[in-house]
């Protein structure tokens, strides 16, 4: 388990923070522009006189009631920034065994480091500098430059936002990898929605330096209660294994064990776990499933009226759906909601008009 309990006062507001996470996997950390996400960051890194305590399964680095505080360079983590910030007159082997010798090693090498240069696919690029390299390539060097220390925790502060689109995919799937074969647990913060339903376990919500939720990633993201349940890109997470695929149209079917979704077959294996993200502008509410074969819409969800909220306008209302253990949410207007009369443990159909594959 991992406990960061934090306090410290900023200008324009005070971080105070009391989180235990998992010490497996990713916990992504979101929240508007200045909300206190980077701070947190730094101050588990020691990097600001936070006053609390930092515990990594066990492992103490700052007690302020014991009087214990190690000094960044005394905690075993990683920390990659927005930018690589490489050394450019080093080779990328250089700049690893740069970070190694925080841990007694002088060169690349040793069994963790060998498997990180394939992890994230770069031990061809072991004698190039900086500036040969693209963008997403620095950014996968920074990240074995900080797991090259062995660390205890990972420290990611939004390293995709400087990349353009397709680098972007490219490092989130080395990311994956991480999460899915490392051992080391990881604090992600990020702006982008899509890159925490890609990669997190678990979700942090911040706003002016407290927590608004903290727990399971599918859960907290279909919440009606949160700021996330009123922007654009609000809607829901569902777990699910592909359980046929139909070349012809060139579709796999997603079973999600009270339901399947058809999703677009990216090269999917029969059995394969994946992650599907629901829009909550992509779902409309049914009493009834229409008659086959009259509507364009095809993914068809039994449900059960979980919850209802106000939308961000006047005009609109959230509705939260059961579907056997897990939720989605459907942004309907209030007319539609009133004239079906929707309240909590009505049953419904969930009507899909888009699913996206986000693993």
């Amino acid at each position: 388990m991992i406990r960061l309990q934090l306090r410290l006062a900023r200008a324009d507001f005070t971080l105070d923070v009391d989180l235990q996470l998992p010490a497996q996997g990713i916990a992504a950390i979101v929240g508007p522009s200045g909300c206190g996400k980077t701070t947190l960051l730094r101050c588990a890194a020691g990097l600001e006189p936070a006053q609390g305590l930092v515990d990594i399964d066990g492992e103490c680095w700052q007690s302020t009631a014991q009087g214990l505080f190690r000094p960044t360079w005394q905690r075993p983590l990683g920390y990659v920034f927005q930018e690589a910030s490489l050394f450019d007159h080093l080779d990328v082997a250089g700049n690893i065994a740069y970070a190694q010798r925080r841990t007694g090693t002088g060169a690349v090498g040793g069994q963790a480091v060998e498997a990180t240069l394939d992890l994230l696919g770069i031990r061809h690029l072991l004698g190039r500098r900086p500036w040969q390299l693209s963008g997403g390539e620095r950014q996968r060097v920074a990240i074995a430059r900080a797991l090259a220390t062995q660390p205890r925790l990972l420290l990611l502060d939004e390293p995709l936002a400087s990349l353009d689109a397709p680098r972007r995919r490219e490092i989130l799937q080395w990311l994956e990898g991480l999460r899915d074969h490392g051992r080391v647990p990881m604090l992600y913060v990020t702006h982008a929605m899509e890159e925490a339903a890609r990669l997190a376990d678990t979700l942090v919500v911040l706003d002016r330096g407290r927590v608004q939720a903290c727990g399971p990633l599918a859960q907290t993201l279909a919440r009606t209660d949160l700021p996330l349940a009123q922007g654009e890109e609000a809607g829901a997470l569902l777990n699910g294994r592909v359980l046929e695929r139909d070349a012809r149209w060139q579709l796999a079917r997603v079973d999600f064990g009270s339901g399947s979704l058809w999703v677009r077959d990216d090269g999917l294996a029969g059995g394969q776990a994946v992650r599907v993200q629901v829009l909550a502008r992509d779902v409309s509410v049914a009493l009834e499933p229409p008659p086959p074969a009259t509507s364009s819409i095809q993914n068809l969800l039994p449900c059960t009226v979980e919850a209802l909220a106000p939308g961000a306008h006047a005009s609109q209302v959230l509705v939260q759906l059961r579907c056997g253990e897990q939720l989605l949410l459907a942004r309907i207007t209030a007319r539609a909601a009133d004239a079906l009369r929707l309240a909590p443990g009505v049953p419904a159909w969930a009507q899909v008009k888009s699913a996206a594959l986000v693993r």
